[in-house]
């Protein structure tokens, strides 16, 4: 009977001291689970303040570029606008140039700033330092989107006279009969060779939606400048900016003749008068950057202004 109650005693020291043990160590997983979760949180933490910061250092390239390669001065003023307004200050130590296809083409944005610490702030950290890296580029436009089926002449004065293109000076465009019977400067954007008015004031209006190439593109035959869809097209561009293909060679006739496009160019419509099949639009050239995709190196295009600004890295 004796060593029976030693023996349950001895069993009851054990399980007392086992159960201790397990407190212990549950009191040290739990510490550790606690932990974890709090550096998730603070990782997490970091990761979205990094991405935002991101965020803005390519809305910050991209605006600087838009100034690109001419005037480097102003593409830091703009970075650095846009950054403040983003909430952070950008240095120009942390703003860069270079050139890939010509000299300063490309502006290069690096950031950083603090993040904020939760759970590891119990160590004595308050916050810690993300960064960012973004670098944008200018280039020509190559294939571009929201095209007007309106034609310039690359020999209009103000695009290859002596020190052009030139830009924001009062000139007209002539809509009337050309060279070739049949066209009278409008185009078929999808060649489809016999899009009617409707189709022509919904492109004037609201651009081809699409990216379209440098090429041959099919004569739209037939004055329909003088529809009223077209009319009404121009009325609702009036005072803005209107993507045209520029043509160096119109070959051919009727439905077959063809614009052979070799750049764009950024047109600001004031006006424009029509009687019958003649008429013209007035307004300026402009430099513009547009949507679109960069003109490749052997793309042999003439620089009418006509830019698009794409993020590189």
């Amino acid at each position: 009977m004796g060593r029976r109650s030693a023996g349950a005693k001895r069993a009851i020291s054990r399980w007392r001291d086992e159960t201790g043990q397990a407190v212990v160590l549950s009191a040290v997983w739990m510490v550790v689970l606690l932990g974890m979760a709090g550096l998730v949180i603070d990782v997490g933490s970091w990761y979205r303040d990094q991405r935002n910061l991101q965020a803005d250092a390519d809305a910050a390239a991209l605006a600087g570029a838009q100034e690109l390669p001419t005037d480097t001065a102003n593409a830091g003023v703009l970075a650095q606008s846009y950054a403040q307004k983003n909430g952070y200050n950008l240095t120009a130590s942390g703003i860069s140039f270079s050139g890939v296809t010509v000299p300063n083409d490309s502006i290069t944005i690096k950031v950083k700033a603090p993040s904020p610490t939760f759970f590891t702030k119990l160590f004595g950290i308050n916050s810690v330092n993300v960064d960012a890296k973004a670098t944008a580029k200018n280039d020509l436009l190559g294939d571009a989107k929201y095209v007007a089926p309106i034609t310039v002449n690359i020999q209009h004065p103000l695009l290859s006279g002596s020190g052009c293109p030139c830009f924001n000076t009062p000139t007209t465009l002539p809509l009337s009969r050309l060279s070739a019977p049949g066209a009278f400067g409008l185009l078929d954007l999808d060649n489809g060779k016999g899009n009617g008015s409707s189709m022509l004031g919904s492109w004037i209006e609201w651009g081809y939606d699409g990216f379209l190439p440098l090429g041959d593109y099919s004569s739209n035959t037939g004055a329909k400048f003088s529809s009223s869809e077209v009319q009404d097209a121009l009325d609702a561009r009036m005072n803005s900016v209107l993507l045209f293909p520029v043509y160096d060679t119109l070959t051919s006739n009727g439905t077959n003749a063809t614009y052979h496009v070799i750049a764009w160019v950024g047109f600001y419509l004031t006006g424009y008068k029509i009687n019958g099949n003649n008429g013209q639009l007035d307004g300026h050239f402009t430099d513009i950057t547009w949507q679109g995709i960069p003109s490749t190196t052997s793309n042999v295009e003439p620089n009418l202004g006509a830019r698009v600004v794409t993020l590189t890295n």
